[in-house]
Protein backbone atom coordinates (compact mmCIF):
# COMPACT_ATOMS: atom_id res chain seq x y z
CA UNK A 1 0.00 0.00 0.00
CA UNK A 2 2.98 2.53 0.75
CA UNK A 3 3.93 2.45 -2.60
CA UNK A 4 0.24 2.41 -3.97
CA UNK A 5 0.10 5.96 -2.09
CA UNK A 6 3.55 7.12 -3.09
CA UNK A 7 2.37 6.79 -6.58
CA UNK A 8 -0.94 8.29 -6.09
CA UNK A 9 1.09 11.41 -4.71
CA UNK A 10 3.08 11.78 -7.55
CA UNK A 11 0.07 11.63 -9.83
CA UNK A 12 -1.44 14.31 -7.88
CA UNK A 13 1.64 16.25 -8.74
CA UNK A 14 2.69 16.93 -4.31
CA UNK A 15 6.06 17.58 -3.91
CA UNK A 16 7.94 15.81 -1.59
CA UNK A 17 8.32 12.05 -0.30
CA UNK A 18 5.99 9.82 1.62
CA UNK A 19 6.98 9.44 5.24
CA UNK A 20 4.12 8.14 6.63
CA UNK A 21 0.65 6.54 5.98
CA UNK A 22 -2.20 4.90 7.54
CA UNK A 23 -5.42 3.77 7.15
CA UNK A 24 -8.19 5.89 8.39
CA UNK A 25 -11.18 3.17 9.69
CA UNK A 26 -14.48 4.92 9.70
CA UNK A 27 -16.85 5.59 7.05
CA UNK A 28 -19.54 2.75 5.61
CA UNK A 29 -18.45 3.54 1.96
CA UNK A 30 -14.96 4.50 0.52
CA UNK A 31 -11.55 3.38 2.22
CA UNK A 32 -8.88 6.80 3.66
CA UNK A 33 -5.70 6.80 3.83
CA UNK A 34 -3.62 9.36 5.74
CA UNK A 35 -0.56 10.40 4.14
CA UNK A 36 2.39 13.26 4.95
CA UNK A 37 5.13 14.08 2.43
CA UNK A 38 8.06 15.93 3.60
CA UNK A 39 10.10 18.16 0.58
CA UNK A 40 13.16 19.13 2.56
CA UNK A 41 11.33 21.90 4.35
CA UNK A 42 8.40 21.14 5.64
CA UNK A 43 5.70 18.22 6.49
CA UNK A 44 2.32 18.70 4.26
CA UNK A 45 -0.09 16.29 5.20
CA UNK A 46 -3.37 14.95 2.98
CA UNK A 47 -6.13 12.65 2.73
CA UNK A 48 -6.32 9.98 -0.07
CA UNK A 49 -9.53 7.92 -0.81
CA UNK A 50 -10.20 5.44 -2.41
CA UNK A 51 -14.09 5.64 -3.89
CA UNK A 52 -16.15 2.31 -4.05
CA UNK A 53 -16.83 1.96 -7.45
CA UNK A 54 -19.84 -0.24 -6.66
CA UNK A 55 -22.06 2.52 -4.93
CA UNK A 56 -20.95 5.55 -7.04
CA UNK A 57 -21.24 4.04 -10.21
CA UNK A 58 -20.31 7.09 -12.19
CA UNK A 59 -17.49 8.85 -10.17
CA UNK A 60 -16.52 11.40 -12.49
CA UNK A 61 -19.35 13.23 -12.53
CA UNK A 62 -19.57 12.79 -8.84
CA UNK A 63 -16.15 14.68 -8.96
CA UNK A 64 -17.66 16.96 -10.91
CA UNK A 65 -20.07 18.31 -8.97
CA UNK A 66 -17.75 18.29 -5.93
CA UNK A 67 -15.59 20.98 -7.84
CA UNK A 68 -18.28 22.92 -8.95
CA UNK A 69 -19.75 22.50 -4.98
CA UNK A 70 -16.73 23.42 -3.59
CA UNK A 71 -15.84 26.74 -5.76
CA UNK A 72 -19.26 28.02 -5.17
CA UNK A 73 -18.63 27.44 -1.55
CA UNK A 74 -14.91 29.46 -2.10
CA UNK A 75 -16.73 32.40 -3.59
CA UNK A 76 -18.73 33.00 -0.72
CA UNK A 77 -15.77 33.09 1.62
CA UNK A 78 -12.40 34.21 -0.10
CA UNK A 79 -10.68 35.09 2.54
CA UNK A 80 -10.25 31.75 4.69
CA UNK A 81 -7.18 30.50 5.40
CA UNK A 82 -6.03 28.11 2.35
CA UNK A 83 -5.03 25.46 4.64
CA UNK A 84 -8.42 25.23 6.23
CA UNK A 85 -10.68 25.09 2.97
CA UNK A 86 -11.60 21.90 1.27
CA UNK A 87 -9.33 22.07 -1.85
CA UNK A 88 -9.54 18.58 -4.15
CA UNK A 89 -5.88 18.51 -5.91
CA UNK A 90 -5.63 17.47 -9.56
CA UNK A 91 -3.41 15.39 -11.81
CA UNK A 92 -1.51 16.69 -14.54
CA UNK A 93 -4.54 15.87 -16.75
CA UNK A 94 -6.73 18.16 -15.09
CA UNK A 95 -8.66 15.81 -13.57
CA UNK A 96 -9.39 15.72 -9.46
CA UNK A 97 -9.58 11.89 -9.50
CA UNK A 98 -7.39 9.16 -10.55
CA UNK A 99 -8.04 6.08 -12.43
CA UNK A 100 -5.49 3.19 -11.55
CA UNK A 101 -5.00 -0.66 -11.82
CA UNK A 102 -1.30 -1.92 -10.25
CA UNK A 103 0.72 -4.84 -12.95
CA UNK A 104 3.37 -7.12 -12.89
CA UNK A 105 5.25 -3.90 -13.93
CA UNK A 106 3.80 -1.30 -11.56
CA UNK A 107 0.99 0.82 -11.16
CA UNK A 108 -0.53 2.16 -14.45
CA UNK A 109 -2.57 5.73 -14.75
CA UNK A 110 -5.71 4.53 -17.01
CA UNK A 111 -5.49 8.61 -18.35
CA UNK A 112 -2.19 7.74 -19.74
CA UNK A 113 -2.64 4.44 -21.38
CA UNK A 114 -5.13 4.37 -23.61
CA UNK A 115 -6.55 1.34 -22.21
CA UNK A 116 -10.64 0.75 -21.82
CA UNK A 117 -12.57 0.49 -18.26
CA UNK A 118 -15.07 -1.78 -19.84
CA UNK A 119 -18.80 -1.79 -19.32
CA UNK A 120 -18.35 -2.34 -15.54
CA UNK A 121 -15.08 -1.16 -14.15
CA UNK A 122 -15.99 -1.90 -10.43
CA UNK A 123 -15.79 -5.44 -12.01
CA UNK A 124 -12.17 -4.72 -12.91
CA UNK A 125 -8.62 -4.49 -11.11
CA UNK A 126 -9.15 -0.64 -11.76
CA UNK A 127 -9.47 1.73 -9.12
CA UNK A 128 -10.24 5.19 -8.60
CA UNK A 129 -8.79 7.62 -6.15
CA UNK A 130 -8.84 11.03 -4.95
CA UNK A 131 -6.85 13.00 -3.01
CA UNK A 132 -7.22 16.26 -0.66
CA UNK A 133 -5.77 18.36 1.95
CA UNK A 134 -5.79 17.60 5.63
CA UNK A 135 -7.26 20.33 7.65
CA UNK A 136 -5.07 21.22 10.22
CA UNK A 137 -6.19 21.17 14.06
CA UNK A 138 -9.39 19.80 13.27
CA UNK A 139 -11.44 17.38 14.84
CA UNK A 140 -14.53 15.40 14.39
CA UNK A 141 -17.24 14.06 16.66
CA UNK A 142 -18.12 10.42 15.51
CA UNK A 143 -21.43 10.87 17.31
CA UNK A 144 -22.64 13.98 19.63
CA UNK A 145 -22.41 11.80 22.67
CA UNK A 146 -25.41 13.71 24.27
CA UNK A 147 -23.47 17.07 23.83
CA UNK A 148 -26.27 19.45 23.17
CA UNK A 149 -24.04 21.92 21.99
CA UNK A 150 -22.53 20.09 19.78
CA UNK A 151 -25.93 19.21 18.03
CA UNK A 152 -26.28 23.00 18.15
CA UNK A 153 -23.18 23.75 16.11
CA UNK A 154 -23.78 20.95 14.00
CA UNK A 155 -27.09 22.44 13.15
CA UNK A 156 -25.41 25.89 12.44
CA UNK A 157 -23.00 24.47 10.07
CA UNK A 158 -24.99 22.10 7.74
CA UNK A 159 -27.26 24.82 8.16
CA UNK A 160 -24.92 27.16 6.86
CA UNK A 161 -23.55 24.47 3.90
CA UNK A 162 -27.37 24.61 2.23
CA UNK A 163 -27.84 28.72 2.93
CA UNK A 164 -24.23 29.19 1.19
CA UNK A 165 -25.74 26.50 -1.85
CA UNK A 166 -28.99 28.45 -2.07
CA UNK A 167 -28.43 30.11 -5.43
CA UNK A 168 -26.67 27.64 -6.85
CA UNK A 169 -28.67 25.41 -9.82
CA UNK A 170 -29.50 22.04 -8.22
CA UNK A 171 -30.24 21.26 -11.80
CA UNK A 172 -26.38 21.64 -12.76
CA UNK A 173 -25.39 18.06 -10.59
CA UNK A 174 -25.69 14.80 -11.61
CA UNK A 175 -27.21 12.79 -9.06
CA UNK A 176 -24.42 10.68 -7.86
CA UNK A 177 -26.17 7.86 -6.88
CA UNK A 178 -29.68 7.67 -8.77
CA UNK A 179 -32.61 7.59 -6.92
CA UNK A 180 -30.65 8.00 -3.52
CA UNK A 181 -34.16 9.59 -1.92
CA UNK A 182 -36.76 8.58 -4.00
CA UNK A 183 -38.34 6.31 -0.78
CA UNK A 184 -40.28 4.76 -3.08
CA UNK A 185 -37.79 3.76 -5.04
CA UNK A 186 -36.27 2.35 -2.37
CA UNK A 187 -39.21 0.70 -0.75
CA UNK A 188 -39.68 -1.40 -3.98
CA UNK A 189 -35.84 -2.25 -4.05
CA UNK A 190 -36.49 -3.33 -0.87
CA UNK A 191 -39.58 -5.18 -1.39
CA UNK A 192 -37.66 -6.71 -4.59
CA UNK A 193 -35.05 -7.49 -2.00
CA UNK A 194 -37.51 -9.58 0.37
CA UNK A 195 -38.65 -11.34 -2.46
CA UNK A 196 -35.13 -13.08 -3.93
CA UNK A 197 -34.05 -13.79 -0.81
CA UNK A 198 -30.38 -14.95 -2.56
CA UNK A 199 -29.69 -15.69 1.08
CA UNK A 200 -32.64 -17.40 2.69
CA UNK A 201 -32.39 -14.75 5.51
CA UNK A 202 -35.50 -13.01 5.55
CA UNK A 203 -36.91 -15.74 7.62
CA UNK A 204 -34.68 -13.74 10.75
CA UNK A 205 -36.22 -10.49 10.00
CA UNK A 206 -40.15 -11.26 8.99
CA UNK A 207 -40.99 -8.62 12.43
CA UNK A 208 -38.85 -6.23 10.37
CA UNK A 209 -39.95 -6.36 7.18
CA UNK A 210 -43.62 -6.16 8.48
CA UNK A 211 -42.78 -3.32 10.23
CA UNK A 212 -41.49 -1.88 6.40
CA UNK A 213 -44.77 -3.43 4.84
CA UNK A 214 -47.03 -1.45 7.40
CA UNK A 215 -45.77 1.45 6.78
CA UNK A 216 -44.45 1.93 2.88
CA UNK A 217 -47.63 4.33 2.18
CA UNK A 218 -45.78 6.70 4.60
CA UNK A 219 -42.49 6.48 3.34
CA UNK A 220 -43.63 7.84 0.39
CA UNK A 221 -44.94 11.21 1.55
CA UNK A 222 -42.19 13.35 0.57
CA UNK A 223 -42.12 11.84 -3.20
CA UNK A 224 -45.69 12.43 -3.51
CA UNK A 225 -44.81 16.06 -2.09
CA UNK A 226 -42.38 16.72 -4.88
CA UNK A 227 -44.55 15.36 -7.71
CA UNK A 228 -47.39 17.76 -6.52
CA UNK A 229 -44.71 21.22 -6.39
CA UNK A 230 -45.08 21.43 -2.79
CA UNK A 231 -41.40 21.62 -1.76
CA UNK A 232 -38.29 22.51 -4.06
CA UNK A 233 -35.41 21.33 -5.16
CA UNK A 234 -32.08 22.73 -3.44
CA UNK A 235 -28.43 21.34 -3.36
CA UNK A 236 -28.22 18.89 -0.59
CA UNK A 237 -25.62 17.26 1.08
CA UNK A 238 -27.44 13.49 1.48
CA UNK A 239 -24.84 12.45 4.26
CA UNK A 240 -25.20 15.40 7.82
CA UNK A 241 -23.51 13.17 9.95
CA UNK A 242 -21.87 15.06 12.60
CA UNK A 243 -18.23 12.98 12.19
CA UNK A 244 -18.61 15.08 8.32
CA UNK A 245 -17.86 18.08 9.89
CA UNK A 246 -14.28 19.21 10.89
CA UNK A 247 -14.14 21.82 14.03
CA UNK A 248 -11.73 23.76 15.31
CA UNK A 249 -9.91 21.37 17.72
CA UNK A 250 -9.26 24.04 20.46
CA UNK A 251 -12.72 26.02 20.23
CA UNK A 252 -14.88 23.77 18.45
CA UNK A 253 -16.03 26.02 16.00
CA UNK A 254 -16.82 24.12 12.78
CA UNK A 255 -14.37 25.06 9.59
CA UNK A 256 -15.73 22.60 6.42
CA UNK A 257 -18.16 20.31 5.68
CA UNK A 258 -16.69 16.68 3.96
CA UNK A 259 -17.73 13.73 1.93
CA UNK A 260 -19.30 15.66 -0.43
CA UNK A 261 -20.19 12.67 -2.90
CA UNK A 262 -23.67 12.69 -2.56
CA UNK A 263 -24.38 16.22 -3.03
CA UNK A 264 -27.20 16.49 -5.47
CA UNK A 265 -30.54 17.58 -5.91
CA UNK A 266 -32.81 17.10 -3.14
CA UNK A 267 -35.20 18.02 0.10
CA UNK A 268 -33.72 20.54 2.95
CA UNK A 269 -35.26 17.61 5.11
CA UNK A 270 -33.43 15.55 3.75
CA UNK A 271 -30.68 16.72 4.91
CA UNK A 272 -32.19 17.98 8.34
CA UNK A 273 -33.55 14.54 8.87
CA UNK A 274 -30.34 12.77 8.81
CA UNK A 275 -28.80 14.45 10.97
CA UNK A 276 -31.58 13.98 13.57
CA UNK A 277 -31.69 10.29 12.71
CA UNK A 278 -27.81 9.77 13.49
CA UNK A 279 -27.18 12.33 16.22
CA UNK A 280 -30.30 13.33 17.86
CA UNK A 281 -30.92 9.45 19.33
CA UNK A 282 -29.81 7.73 22.42
CA UNK A 283 -27.88 4.98 20.79
CA UNK A 284 -25.62 4.08 17.98
CA UNK A 285 -26.92 3.44 14.76
CA UNK A 286 -26.41 -0.23 15.19
CA UNK A 287 -27.86 0.17 19.02
CA UNK A 288 -31.10 -1.49 19.51
CA UNK A 289 -31.04 -1.17 23.07
CA UNK A 290 -32.35 2.14 24.63
CA UNK A 291 -32.33 3.52 20.61
CA UNK A 292 -35.25 6.70 20.85
CA UNK A 293 -35.24 10.12 20.18
CA UNK A 294 -33.81 12.66 22.45
CA UNK A 295 -35.80 15.79 22.19
CA UNK A 296 -33.38 17.71 23.50
CA UNK A 297 -30.98 17.08 21.15
CA UNK A 298 -33.63 17.41 18.54
CA UNK A 299 -34.13 21.05 20.05
CA UNK A 300 -30.55 22.04 19.81
CA UNK A 301 -30.26 21.04 16.72
CA UNK A 302 -32.84 22.83 15.26
CA UNK A 303 -31.49 25.97 16.98
CA UNK A 304 -28.28 26.15 15.07
CA UNK A 305 -30.25 25.01 12.10
CA UNK A 306 -33.19 27.64 12.05
CA UNK A 307 -30.56 30.00 12.78
CA UNK A 308 -28.99 30.24 9.02
CA UNK A 309 -31.92 28.68 7.55
CA UNK A 310 -35.59 29.71 8.65
CA UNK A 311 -34.97 32.71 6.43
CA UNK A 312 -34.74 30.63 3.59
CA UNK A 313 -37.17 27.89 3.85
CA UNK A 314 -40.83 28.16 2.44
CA UNK A 315 -43.17 27.31 4.68
CA UNK A 316 -44.18 24.10 3.42
CA UNK A 317 -40.25 23.16 4.18
CA UNK A 318 -40.63 24.09 7.73
CA UNK A 319 -43.50 21.59 8.18
CA UNK A 320 -41.31 18.93 5.84
CA UNK A 321 -38.78 18.99 8.33
CA UNK A 322 -40.18 16.51 11.18
CA UNK A 323 -41.27 14.48 8.33
CA UNK A 324 -38.22 13.92 6.62
CA UNK A 325 -36.55 13.06 10.07
CA UNK A 326 -38.93 10.00 10.36
CA UNK A 327 -39.43 9.27 6.31
CA UNK A 328 -35.21 9.10 6.54
CA UNK A 329 -34.91 6.78 9.37
CA UNK A 330 -37.43 4.34 8.19
CA UNK A 331 -35.45 4.13 4.77
CA UNK A 332 -32.50 3.59 6.55
CA UNK A 333 -33.74 0.97 7.61
CA UNK A 334 -35.17 -0.42 4.64
CA UNK A 335 -31.58 0.23 2.99
CA UNK A 336 -29.57 -1.86 5.98
CA UNK A 337 -31.84 -4.47 5.73
CA UNK A 338 -31.68 -4.86 2.24
CA UNK A 339 -28.45 -4.95 2.32
CA UNK A 340 -28.17 -7.80 4.68
CA UNK A 341 -30.34 -9.97 2.95
CA UNK A 342 -28.73 -9.20 -0.56
CA UNK A 343 -25.08 -10.51 1.25
CA UNK A 344 -23.98 -6.94 3.03
CA UNK A 345 -22.44 -5.31 -0.18
CA UNK A 346 -23.07 -1.92 0.57
CA UNK A 347 -22.03 -0.86 3.60
CA UNK A 348 -19.27 -2.02 5.10
CA UNK A 349 -19.97 -4.29 8.20
CA UNK A 350 -17.57 -5.38 11.23
CA UNK A 351 -19.65 -8.37 11.87
CA UNK A 352 -22.18 -10.72 9.82
CA UNK A 353 -25.13 -9.54 11.72
CA UNK A 354 -24.60 -5.75 12.27
CA UNK A 355 -26.73 -4.53 8.88
CA UNK A 356 -29.52 -6.42 10.69
CA UNK A 357 -28.85 -4.56 13.71
CA UNK A 358 -28.49 -1.40 12.37
CA UNK A 359 -31.96 -2.08 10.26
CA UNK A 360 -33.48 -2.57 13.88
CA UNK A 361 -32.21 0.07 15.29
CA UNK A 362 -33.63 2.28 12.73
CA UNK A 363 -36.93 0.79 13.44
CA UNK A 364 -36.66 1.28 16.70
CA UNK A 365 -35.91 5.07 16.33
CA UNK A 366 -38.27 5.81 13.50
CA UNK A 367 -41.14 4.03 15.87
CA UNK A 368 -40.35 6.67 18.38
CA UNK A 369 -40.26 9.51 15.85
CA UNK A 370 -43.79 8.86 14.78
CA UNK A 371 -45.10 8.50 19.06
CA UNK A 372 -43.61 12.14 19.08
CA UNK A 373 -44.03 13.69 15.98
CA UNK A 374 -46.60 16.25 16.99
CA UNK A 375 -43.62 17.12 20.11
CA UNK A 376 -40.85 17.76 17.01
CA UNK A 377 -43.22 19.71 14.79
CA UNK A 378 -44.06 22.09 17.85
CA UNK A 379 -40.49 22.74 18.57
CA UNK A 380 -39.64 23.60 15.09
CA UNK A 381 -42.75 26.07 14.91
CA UNK A 382 -40.91 27.15 18.57
CA UNK A 383 -37.84 27.97 17.00
CA UNK A 384 -38.79 28.96 13.47
CA UNK A 385 -40.76 31.84 15.72
CA UNK A 386 -38.83 33.20 18.18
Amino acid sequence: MEAKLAYICKQFRLPGELILQRWIPTGHINTAYYVALYDGKEVRQYLAQKINWYVFRDPVSMMRNIDLITQHIMSKEPTLERRRRLHFHHTAAGNNYLILKETAEGFVDQSESGESLGEEPWNTDWEFWRLYNFIENSVSFETAEGNAEILRISGKAFGKFNRQLQDFDAGRLVESIPHFHDTVYRMNSFFDAVAADPLGRAAEAEEEIAQIRENREFAGTLCRQIERGELPIRVTHNDTKTNNILFDRDTHDPLVIIDLDTCMPGLACYDFGDTIRFAACTAEEDQVEGMQLDLRLFRAYTEGYLAEMKTVLSEAELESLATGAAVITLELASRFLADYLLGDKYFRIDDPKQNLRRAQAQLTLFRDMMAHMEDMRRIIREVAEA
